[in-house]
C-alpha cells in the first residue's frame, strides 16, 4: 500500500495510530502520510568535496614551498652565498694478501 488511495480502500491503519484518532473519526477515511527516508548522498558528497579540497590545498602549498626553495638555492649559489662541493673520489680499502714464497 504505497498510495493514500490504496490505504483508504484497504482500511489499513496501525493500531498505535488508531488509538490516537479523535473520537468520531472514520478510520476508513484516514490516510497515513510518511516522510521519505533520509538521503545520505548530500552529506557524503560534501565530506568528500571538503576532503578533496584540503588535500589539494596541502599539495599546492608543498609545490609552492618546493619551487621557492629551489629558487632560493639557485639565487644563493649564483651570488656566491652558498657553496656546495661534492667529493666524488672513492676510497678503496686494500686488503693485504699473503704471498707465498717457494722454498727451493
Amino acid at each position: 500500500m504505497r498510495t493514500p488511495h490504496e490505504q483508504a480502500t484497504a482500511g489499513h491503519i496501525p493500531a498505535d495510530l488508531l488509538r490516537q484518532l479523535p473520537p468520531g473519526t472514520d478510520p476508513r477515511r484516514v490516510v497515513i502520510v510518511q516522510a521519505a527516508p533520509r538521503s545520505y548522498t548530500g552529506p557524503i558528497l560534501l565530506t568528500l568535496t571538503i576532503t578533496g579540497c584540503i588535500v589539494l590545498v596541502v599539495v599546492m602549498i608543498a609545490v609552492t614551498l618546493h619551487v621557492a626553495s629551489l629558487a632560493a638555492v639557485a639565487v644563493l649559489s649564483a651570488t656566491g652565498g652558498i657553496g656546495l662541493t661534492l667529493n666524488r673520489t672513492r676510497t678503496r680499502t686494500r686488503t693485504r694478501t699473503r704471498t707465498r714464497t717457494r722454498k727451493h
